[in-house]
C-alpha cells in the first residue's frame, strides 16, 4: 500500500519542520507549504490525502485558500489549524469546506487522531461509492431533492447551495426522516470522530441548514430534541 500523503500548510518553520517530522515518522509522505500561493500550487495537483492548513499565513489566509479550493472542485480533506480561541476562523473554516480543526497548541497524539479519523472516514466514503448507507442515488422528501451522485440539493425546484459538511449531514438525516440522532452519532458519522469531538460543530451546521431551507419555504427541517440531538423533520401532509 502507498503512503497516504499529507500537505503541511505552516509558516512557522519551528512548527512545520515539527510537523513534518512527526508526521514522517507516523508512516505519511508530507510536503509542505508556507504560504497560501504555494499550497494552492500543490493542491491543485490531485495527489494528496489530506492538508493541515494553519489559518494565520501571510498574504492569502487559510481560510481564504480553503475556499479557492473548494470552489475549484477540490475536495481533498482539510483539517485547518487555529489559535485557540479563534472561535469565528474556525466557524467560517467549516462553514467553507473543512473537515476538522484543531485548536493551537495541540498535543501530538490528539493530532495523529484527528488526521487517522478523517482519513478513515474519507475511506469509508470511497469504499461506499459516495452513497453511503443512504441507498438511492437520489433522495426526494416533499420538496426537497437530494442528488448524491451529484452533490446537487433542491427545495421546491429551487438550487440550495450548502458546504461540503453541510449536505453530507443533511442527506444522512433526510435518508431517515424523524429518527433521532445524537450529536456523538453525527459526529462520528459526518466527521469520522469516534473519541469525543466537538459536538458544537453540530449545532452550528444544523443551523445554518435550518436558516438555508427555512428561508425557502419556511419549514423548519430540523426538529431539535434537547440533551438529544437532532431529527430530519419533514412537514406533515394534510
Amino acid at each position: 500500500m502507498s503512503r497516504r500523503r499529507i500537505l503541511v500548510v505552516e509558516d512557522d518553520r519551528t512548527l512545520r519542520t515539527a510537523l513534518a517530522f512527526n508526521l514522517t515518522r507516523e508512516g505519511y509522505e508530507v510536503q509542505t507549504a508556507v504560504d497560501g500561493e504555494q499550497a494552492l500550487g500543490i493542491a491543485r495537483g490531485g495527489t494528496l490525502d489530506l492538508v493541515l492548513l494553519d489559518v494565520m499565513l501571510p498574504g492569502m489566509s487559510g481560510v481564504e485558500v480553503l475556499r479557492v479550493l473548494r470552489r475549484d472542485g477540490v475536495t481533498t480533506p482539510v483539517i485547518v489549524l487555529s489559535a485557540k480561541g479563534d472561535e469565528i476562523d474556525r466557524v467560517v473554516g467549516l462553514k467553507v469546506g473543512a473537515d476538522d480543526y484543531v485548536a493551537k497548541p495541540f498535543s501530538r497524539p490528539e493530532l495523529l487522531a484527528r488526521i487517522e479519523a478523517v482519513l478513515r472516514r474519507g475511506r469509508r466514503e470511497l469504499a461506499e461509492s459516495g452513497a453511503g448507507d443512504e441507498g438511492s442515488q437520489v433522495l426526494e422528501i416533499g420538496p426537497v431533492r437530494i442528488d448524491l451522485a451529484a452533490r446537487l440539493l433542491e427545495l421546491d425546484g429551487q438550487p440550495i447551495h450548502v458546504s461540503v459538511k453541510e449536505f453530507d449531514l443533511l442527506a444522512h438525516l433526510a435518508a431517515h426522516p424523524g429518527r433521532i440522532f445524537t450529536r456523538e452519532q453525527l459526529l462520528a458519522r459526518i466527521w469520522g470522530y469516534d473519541y469525543g469531538g466537538e459536538t458544537r460543530t453540530v449545532d452550528v451546521h444544523i443551523s445554518w441548514l435550518r436558516g438555508k431551507l427555512r428561508a425557502v419555504d419556511g419549514h423548519n427541517w430540523f426538529r431539535t430534541v434537547r440533551g438529544v440531538g437532532y431529527a430530519f423533520s419533514p412537514p406533515v401532509a394534510a
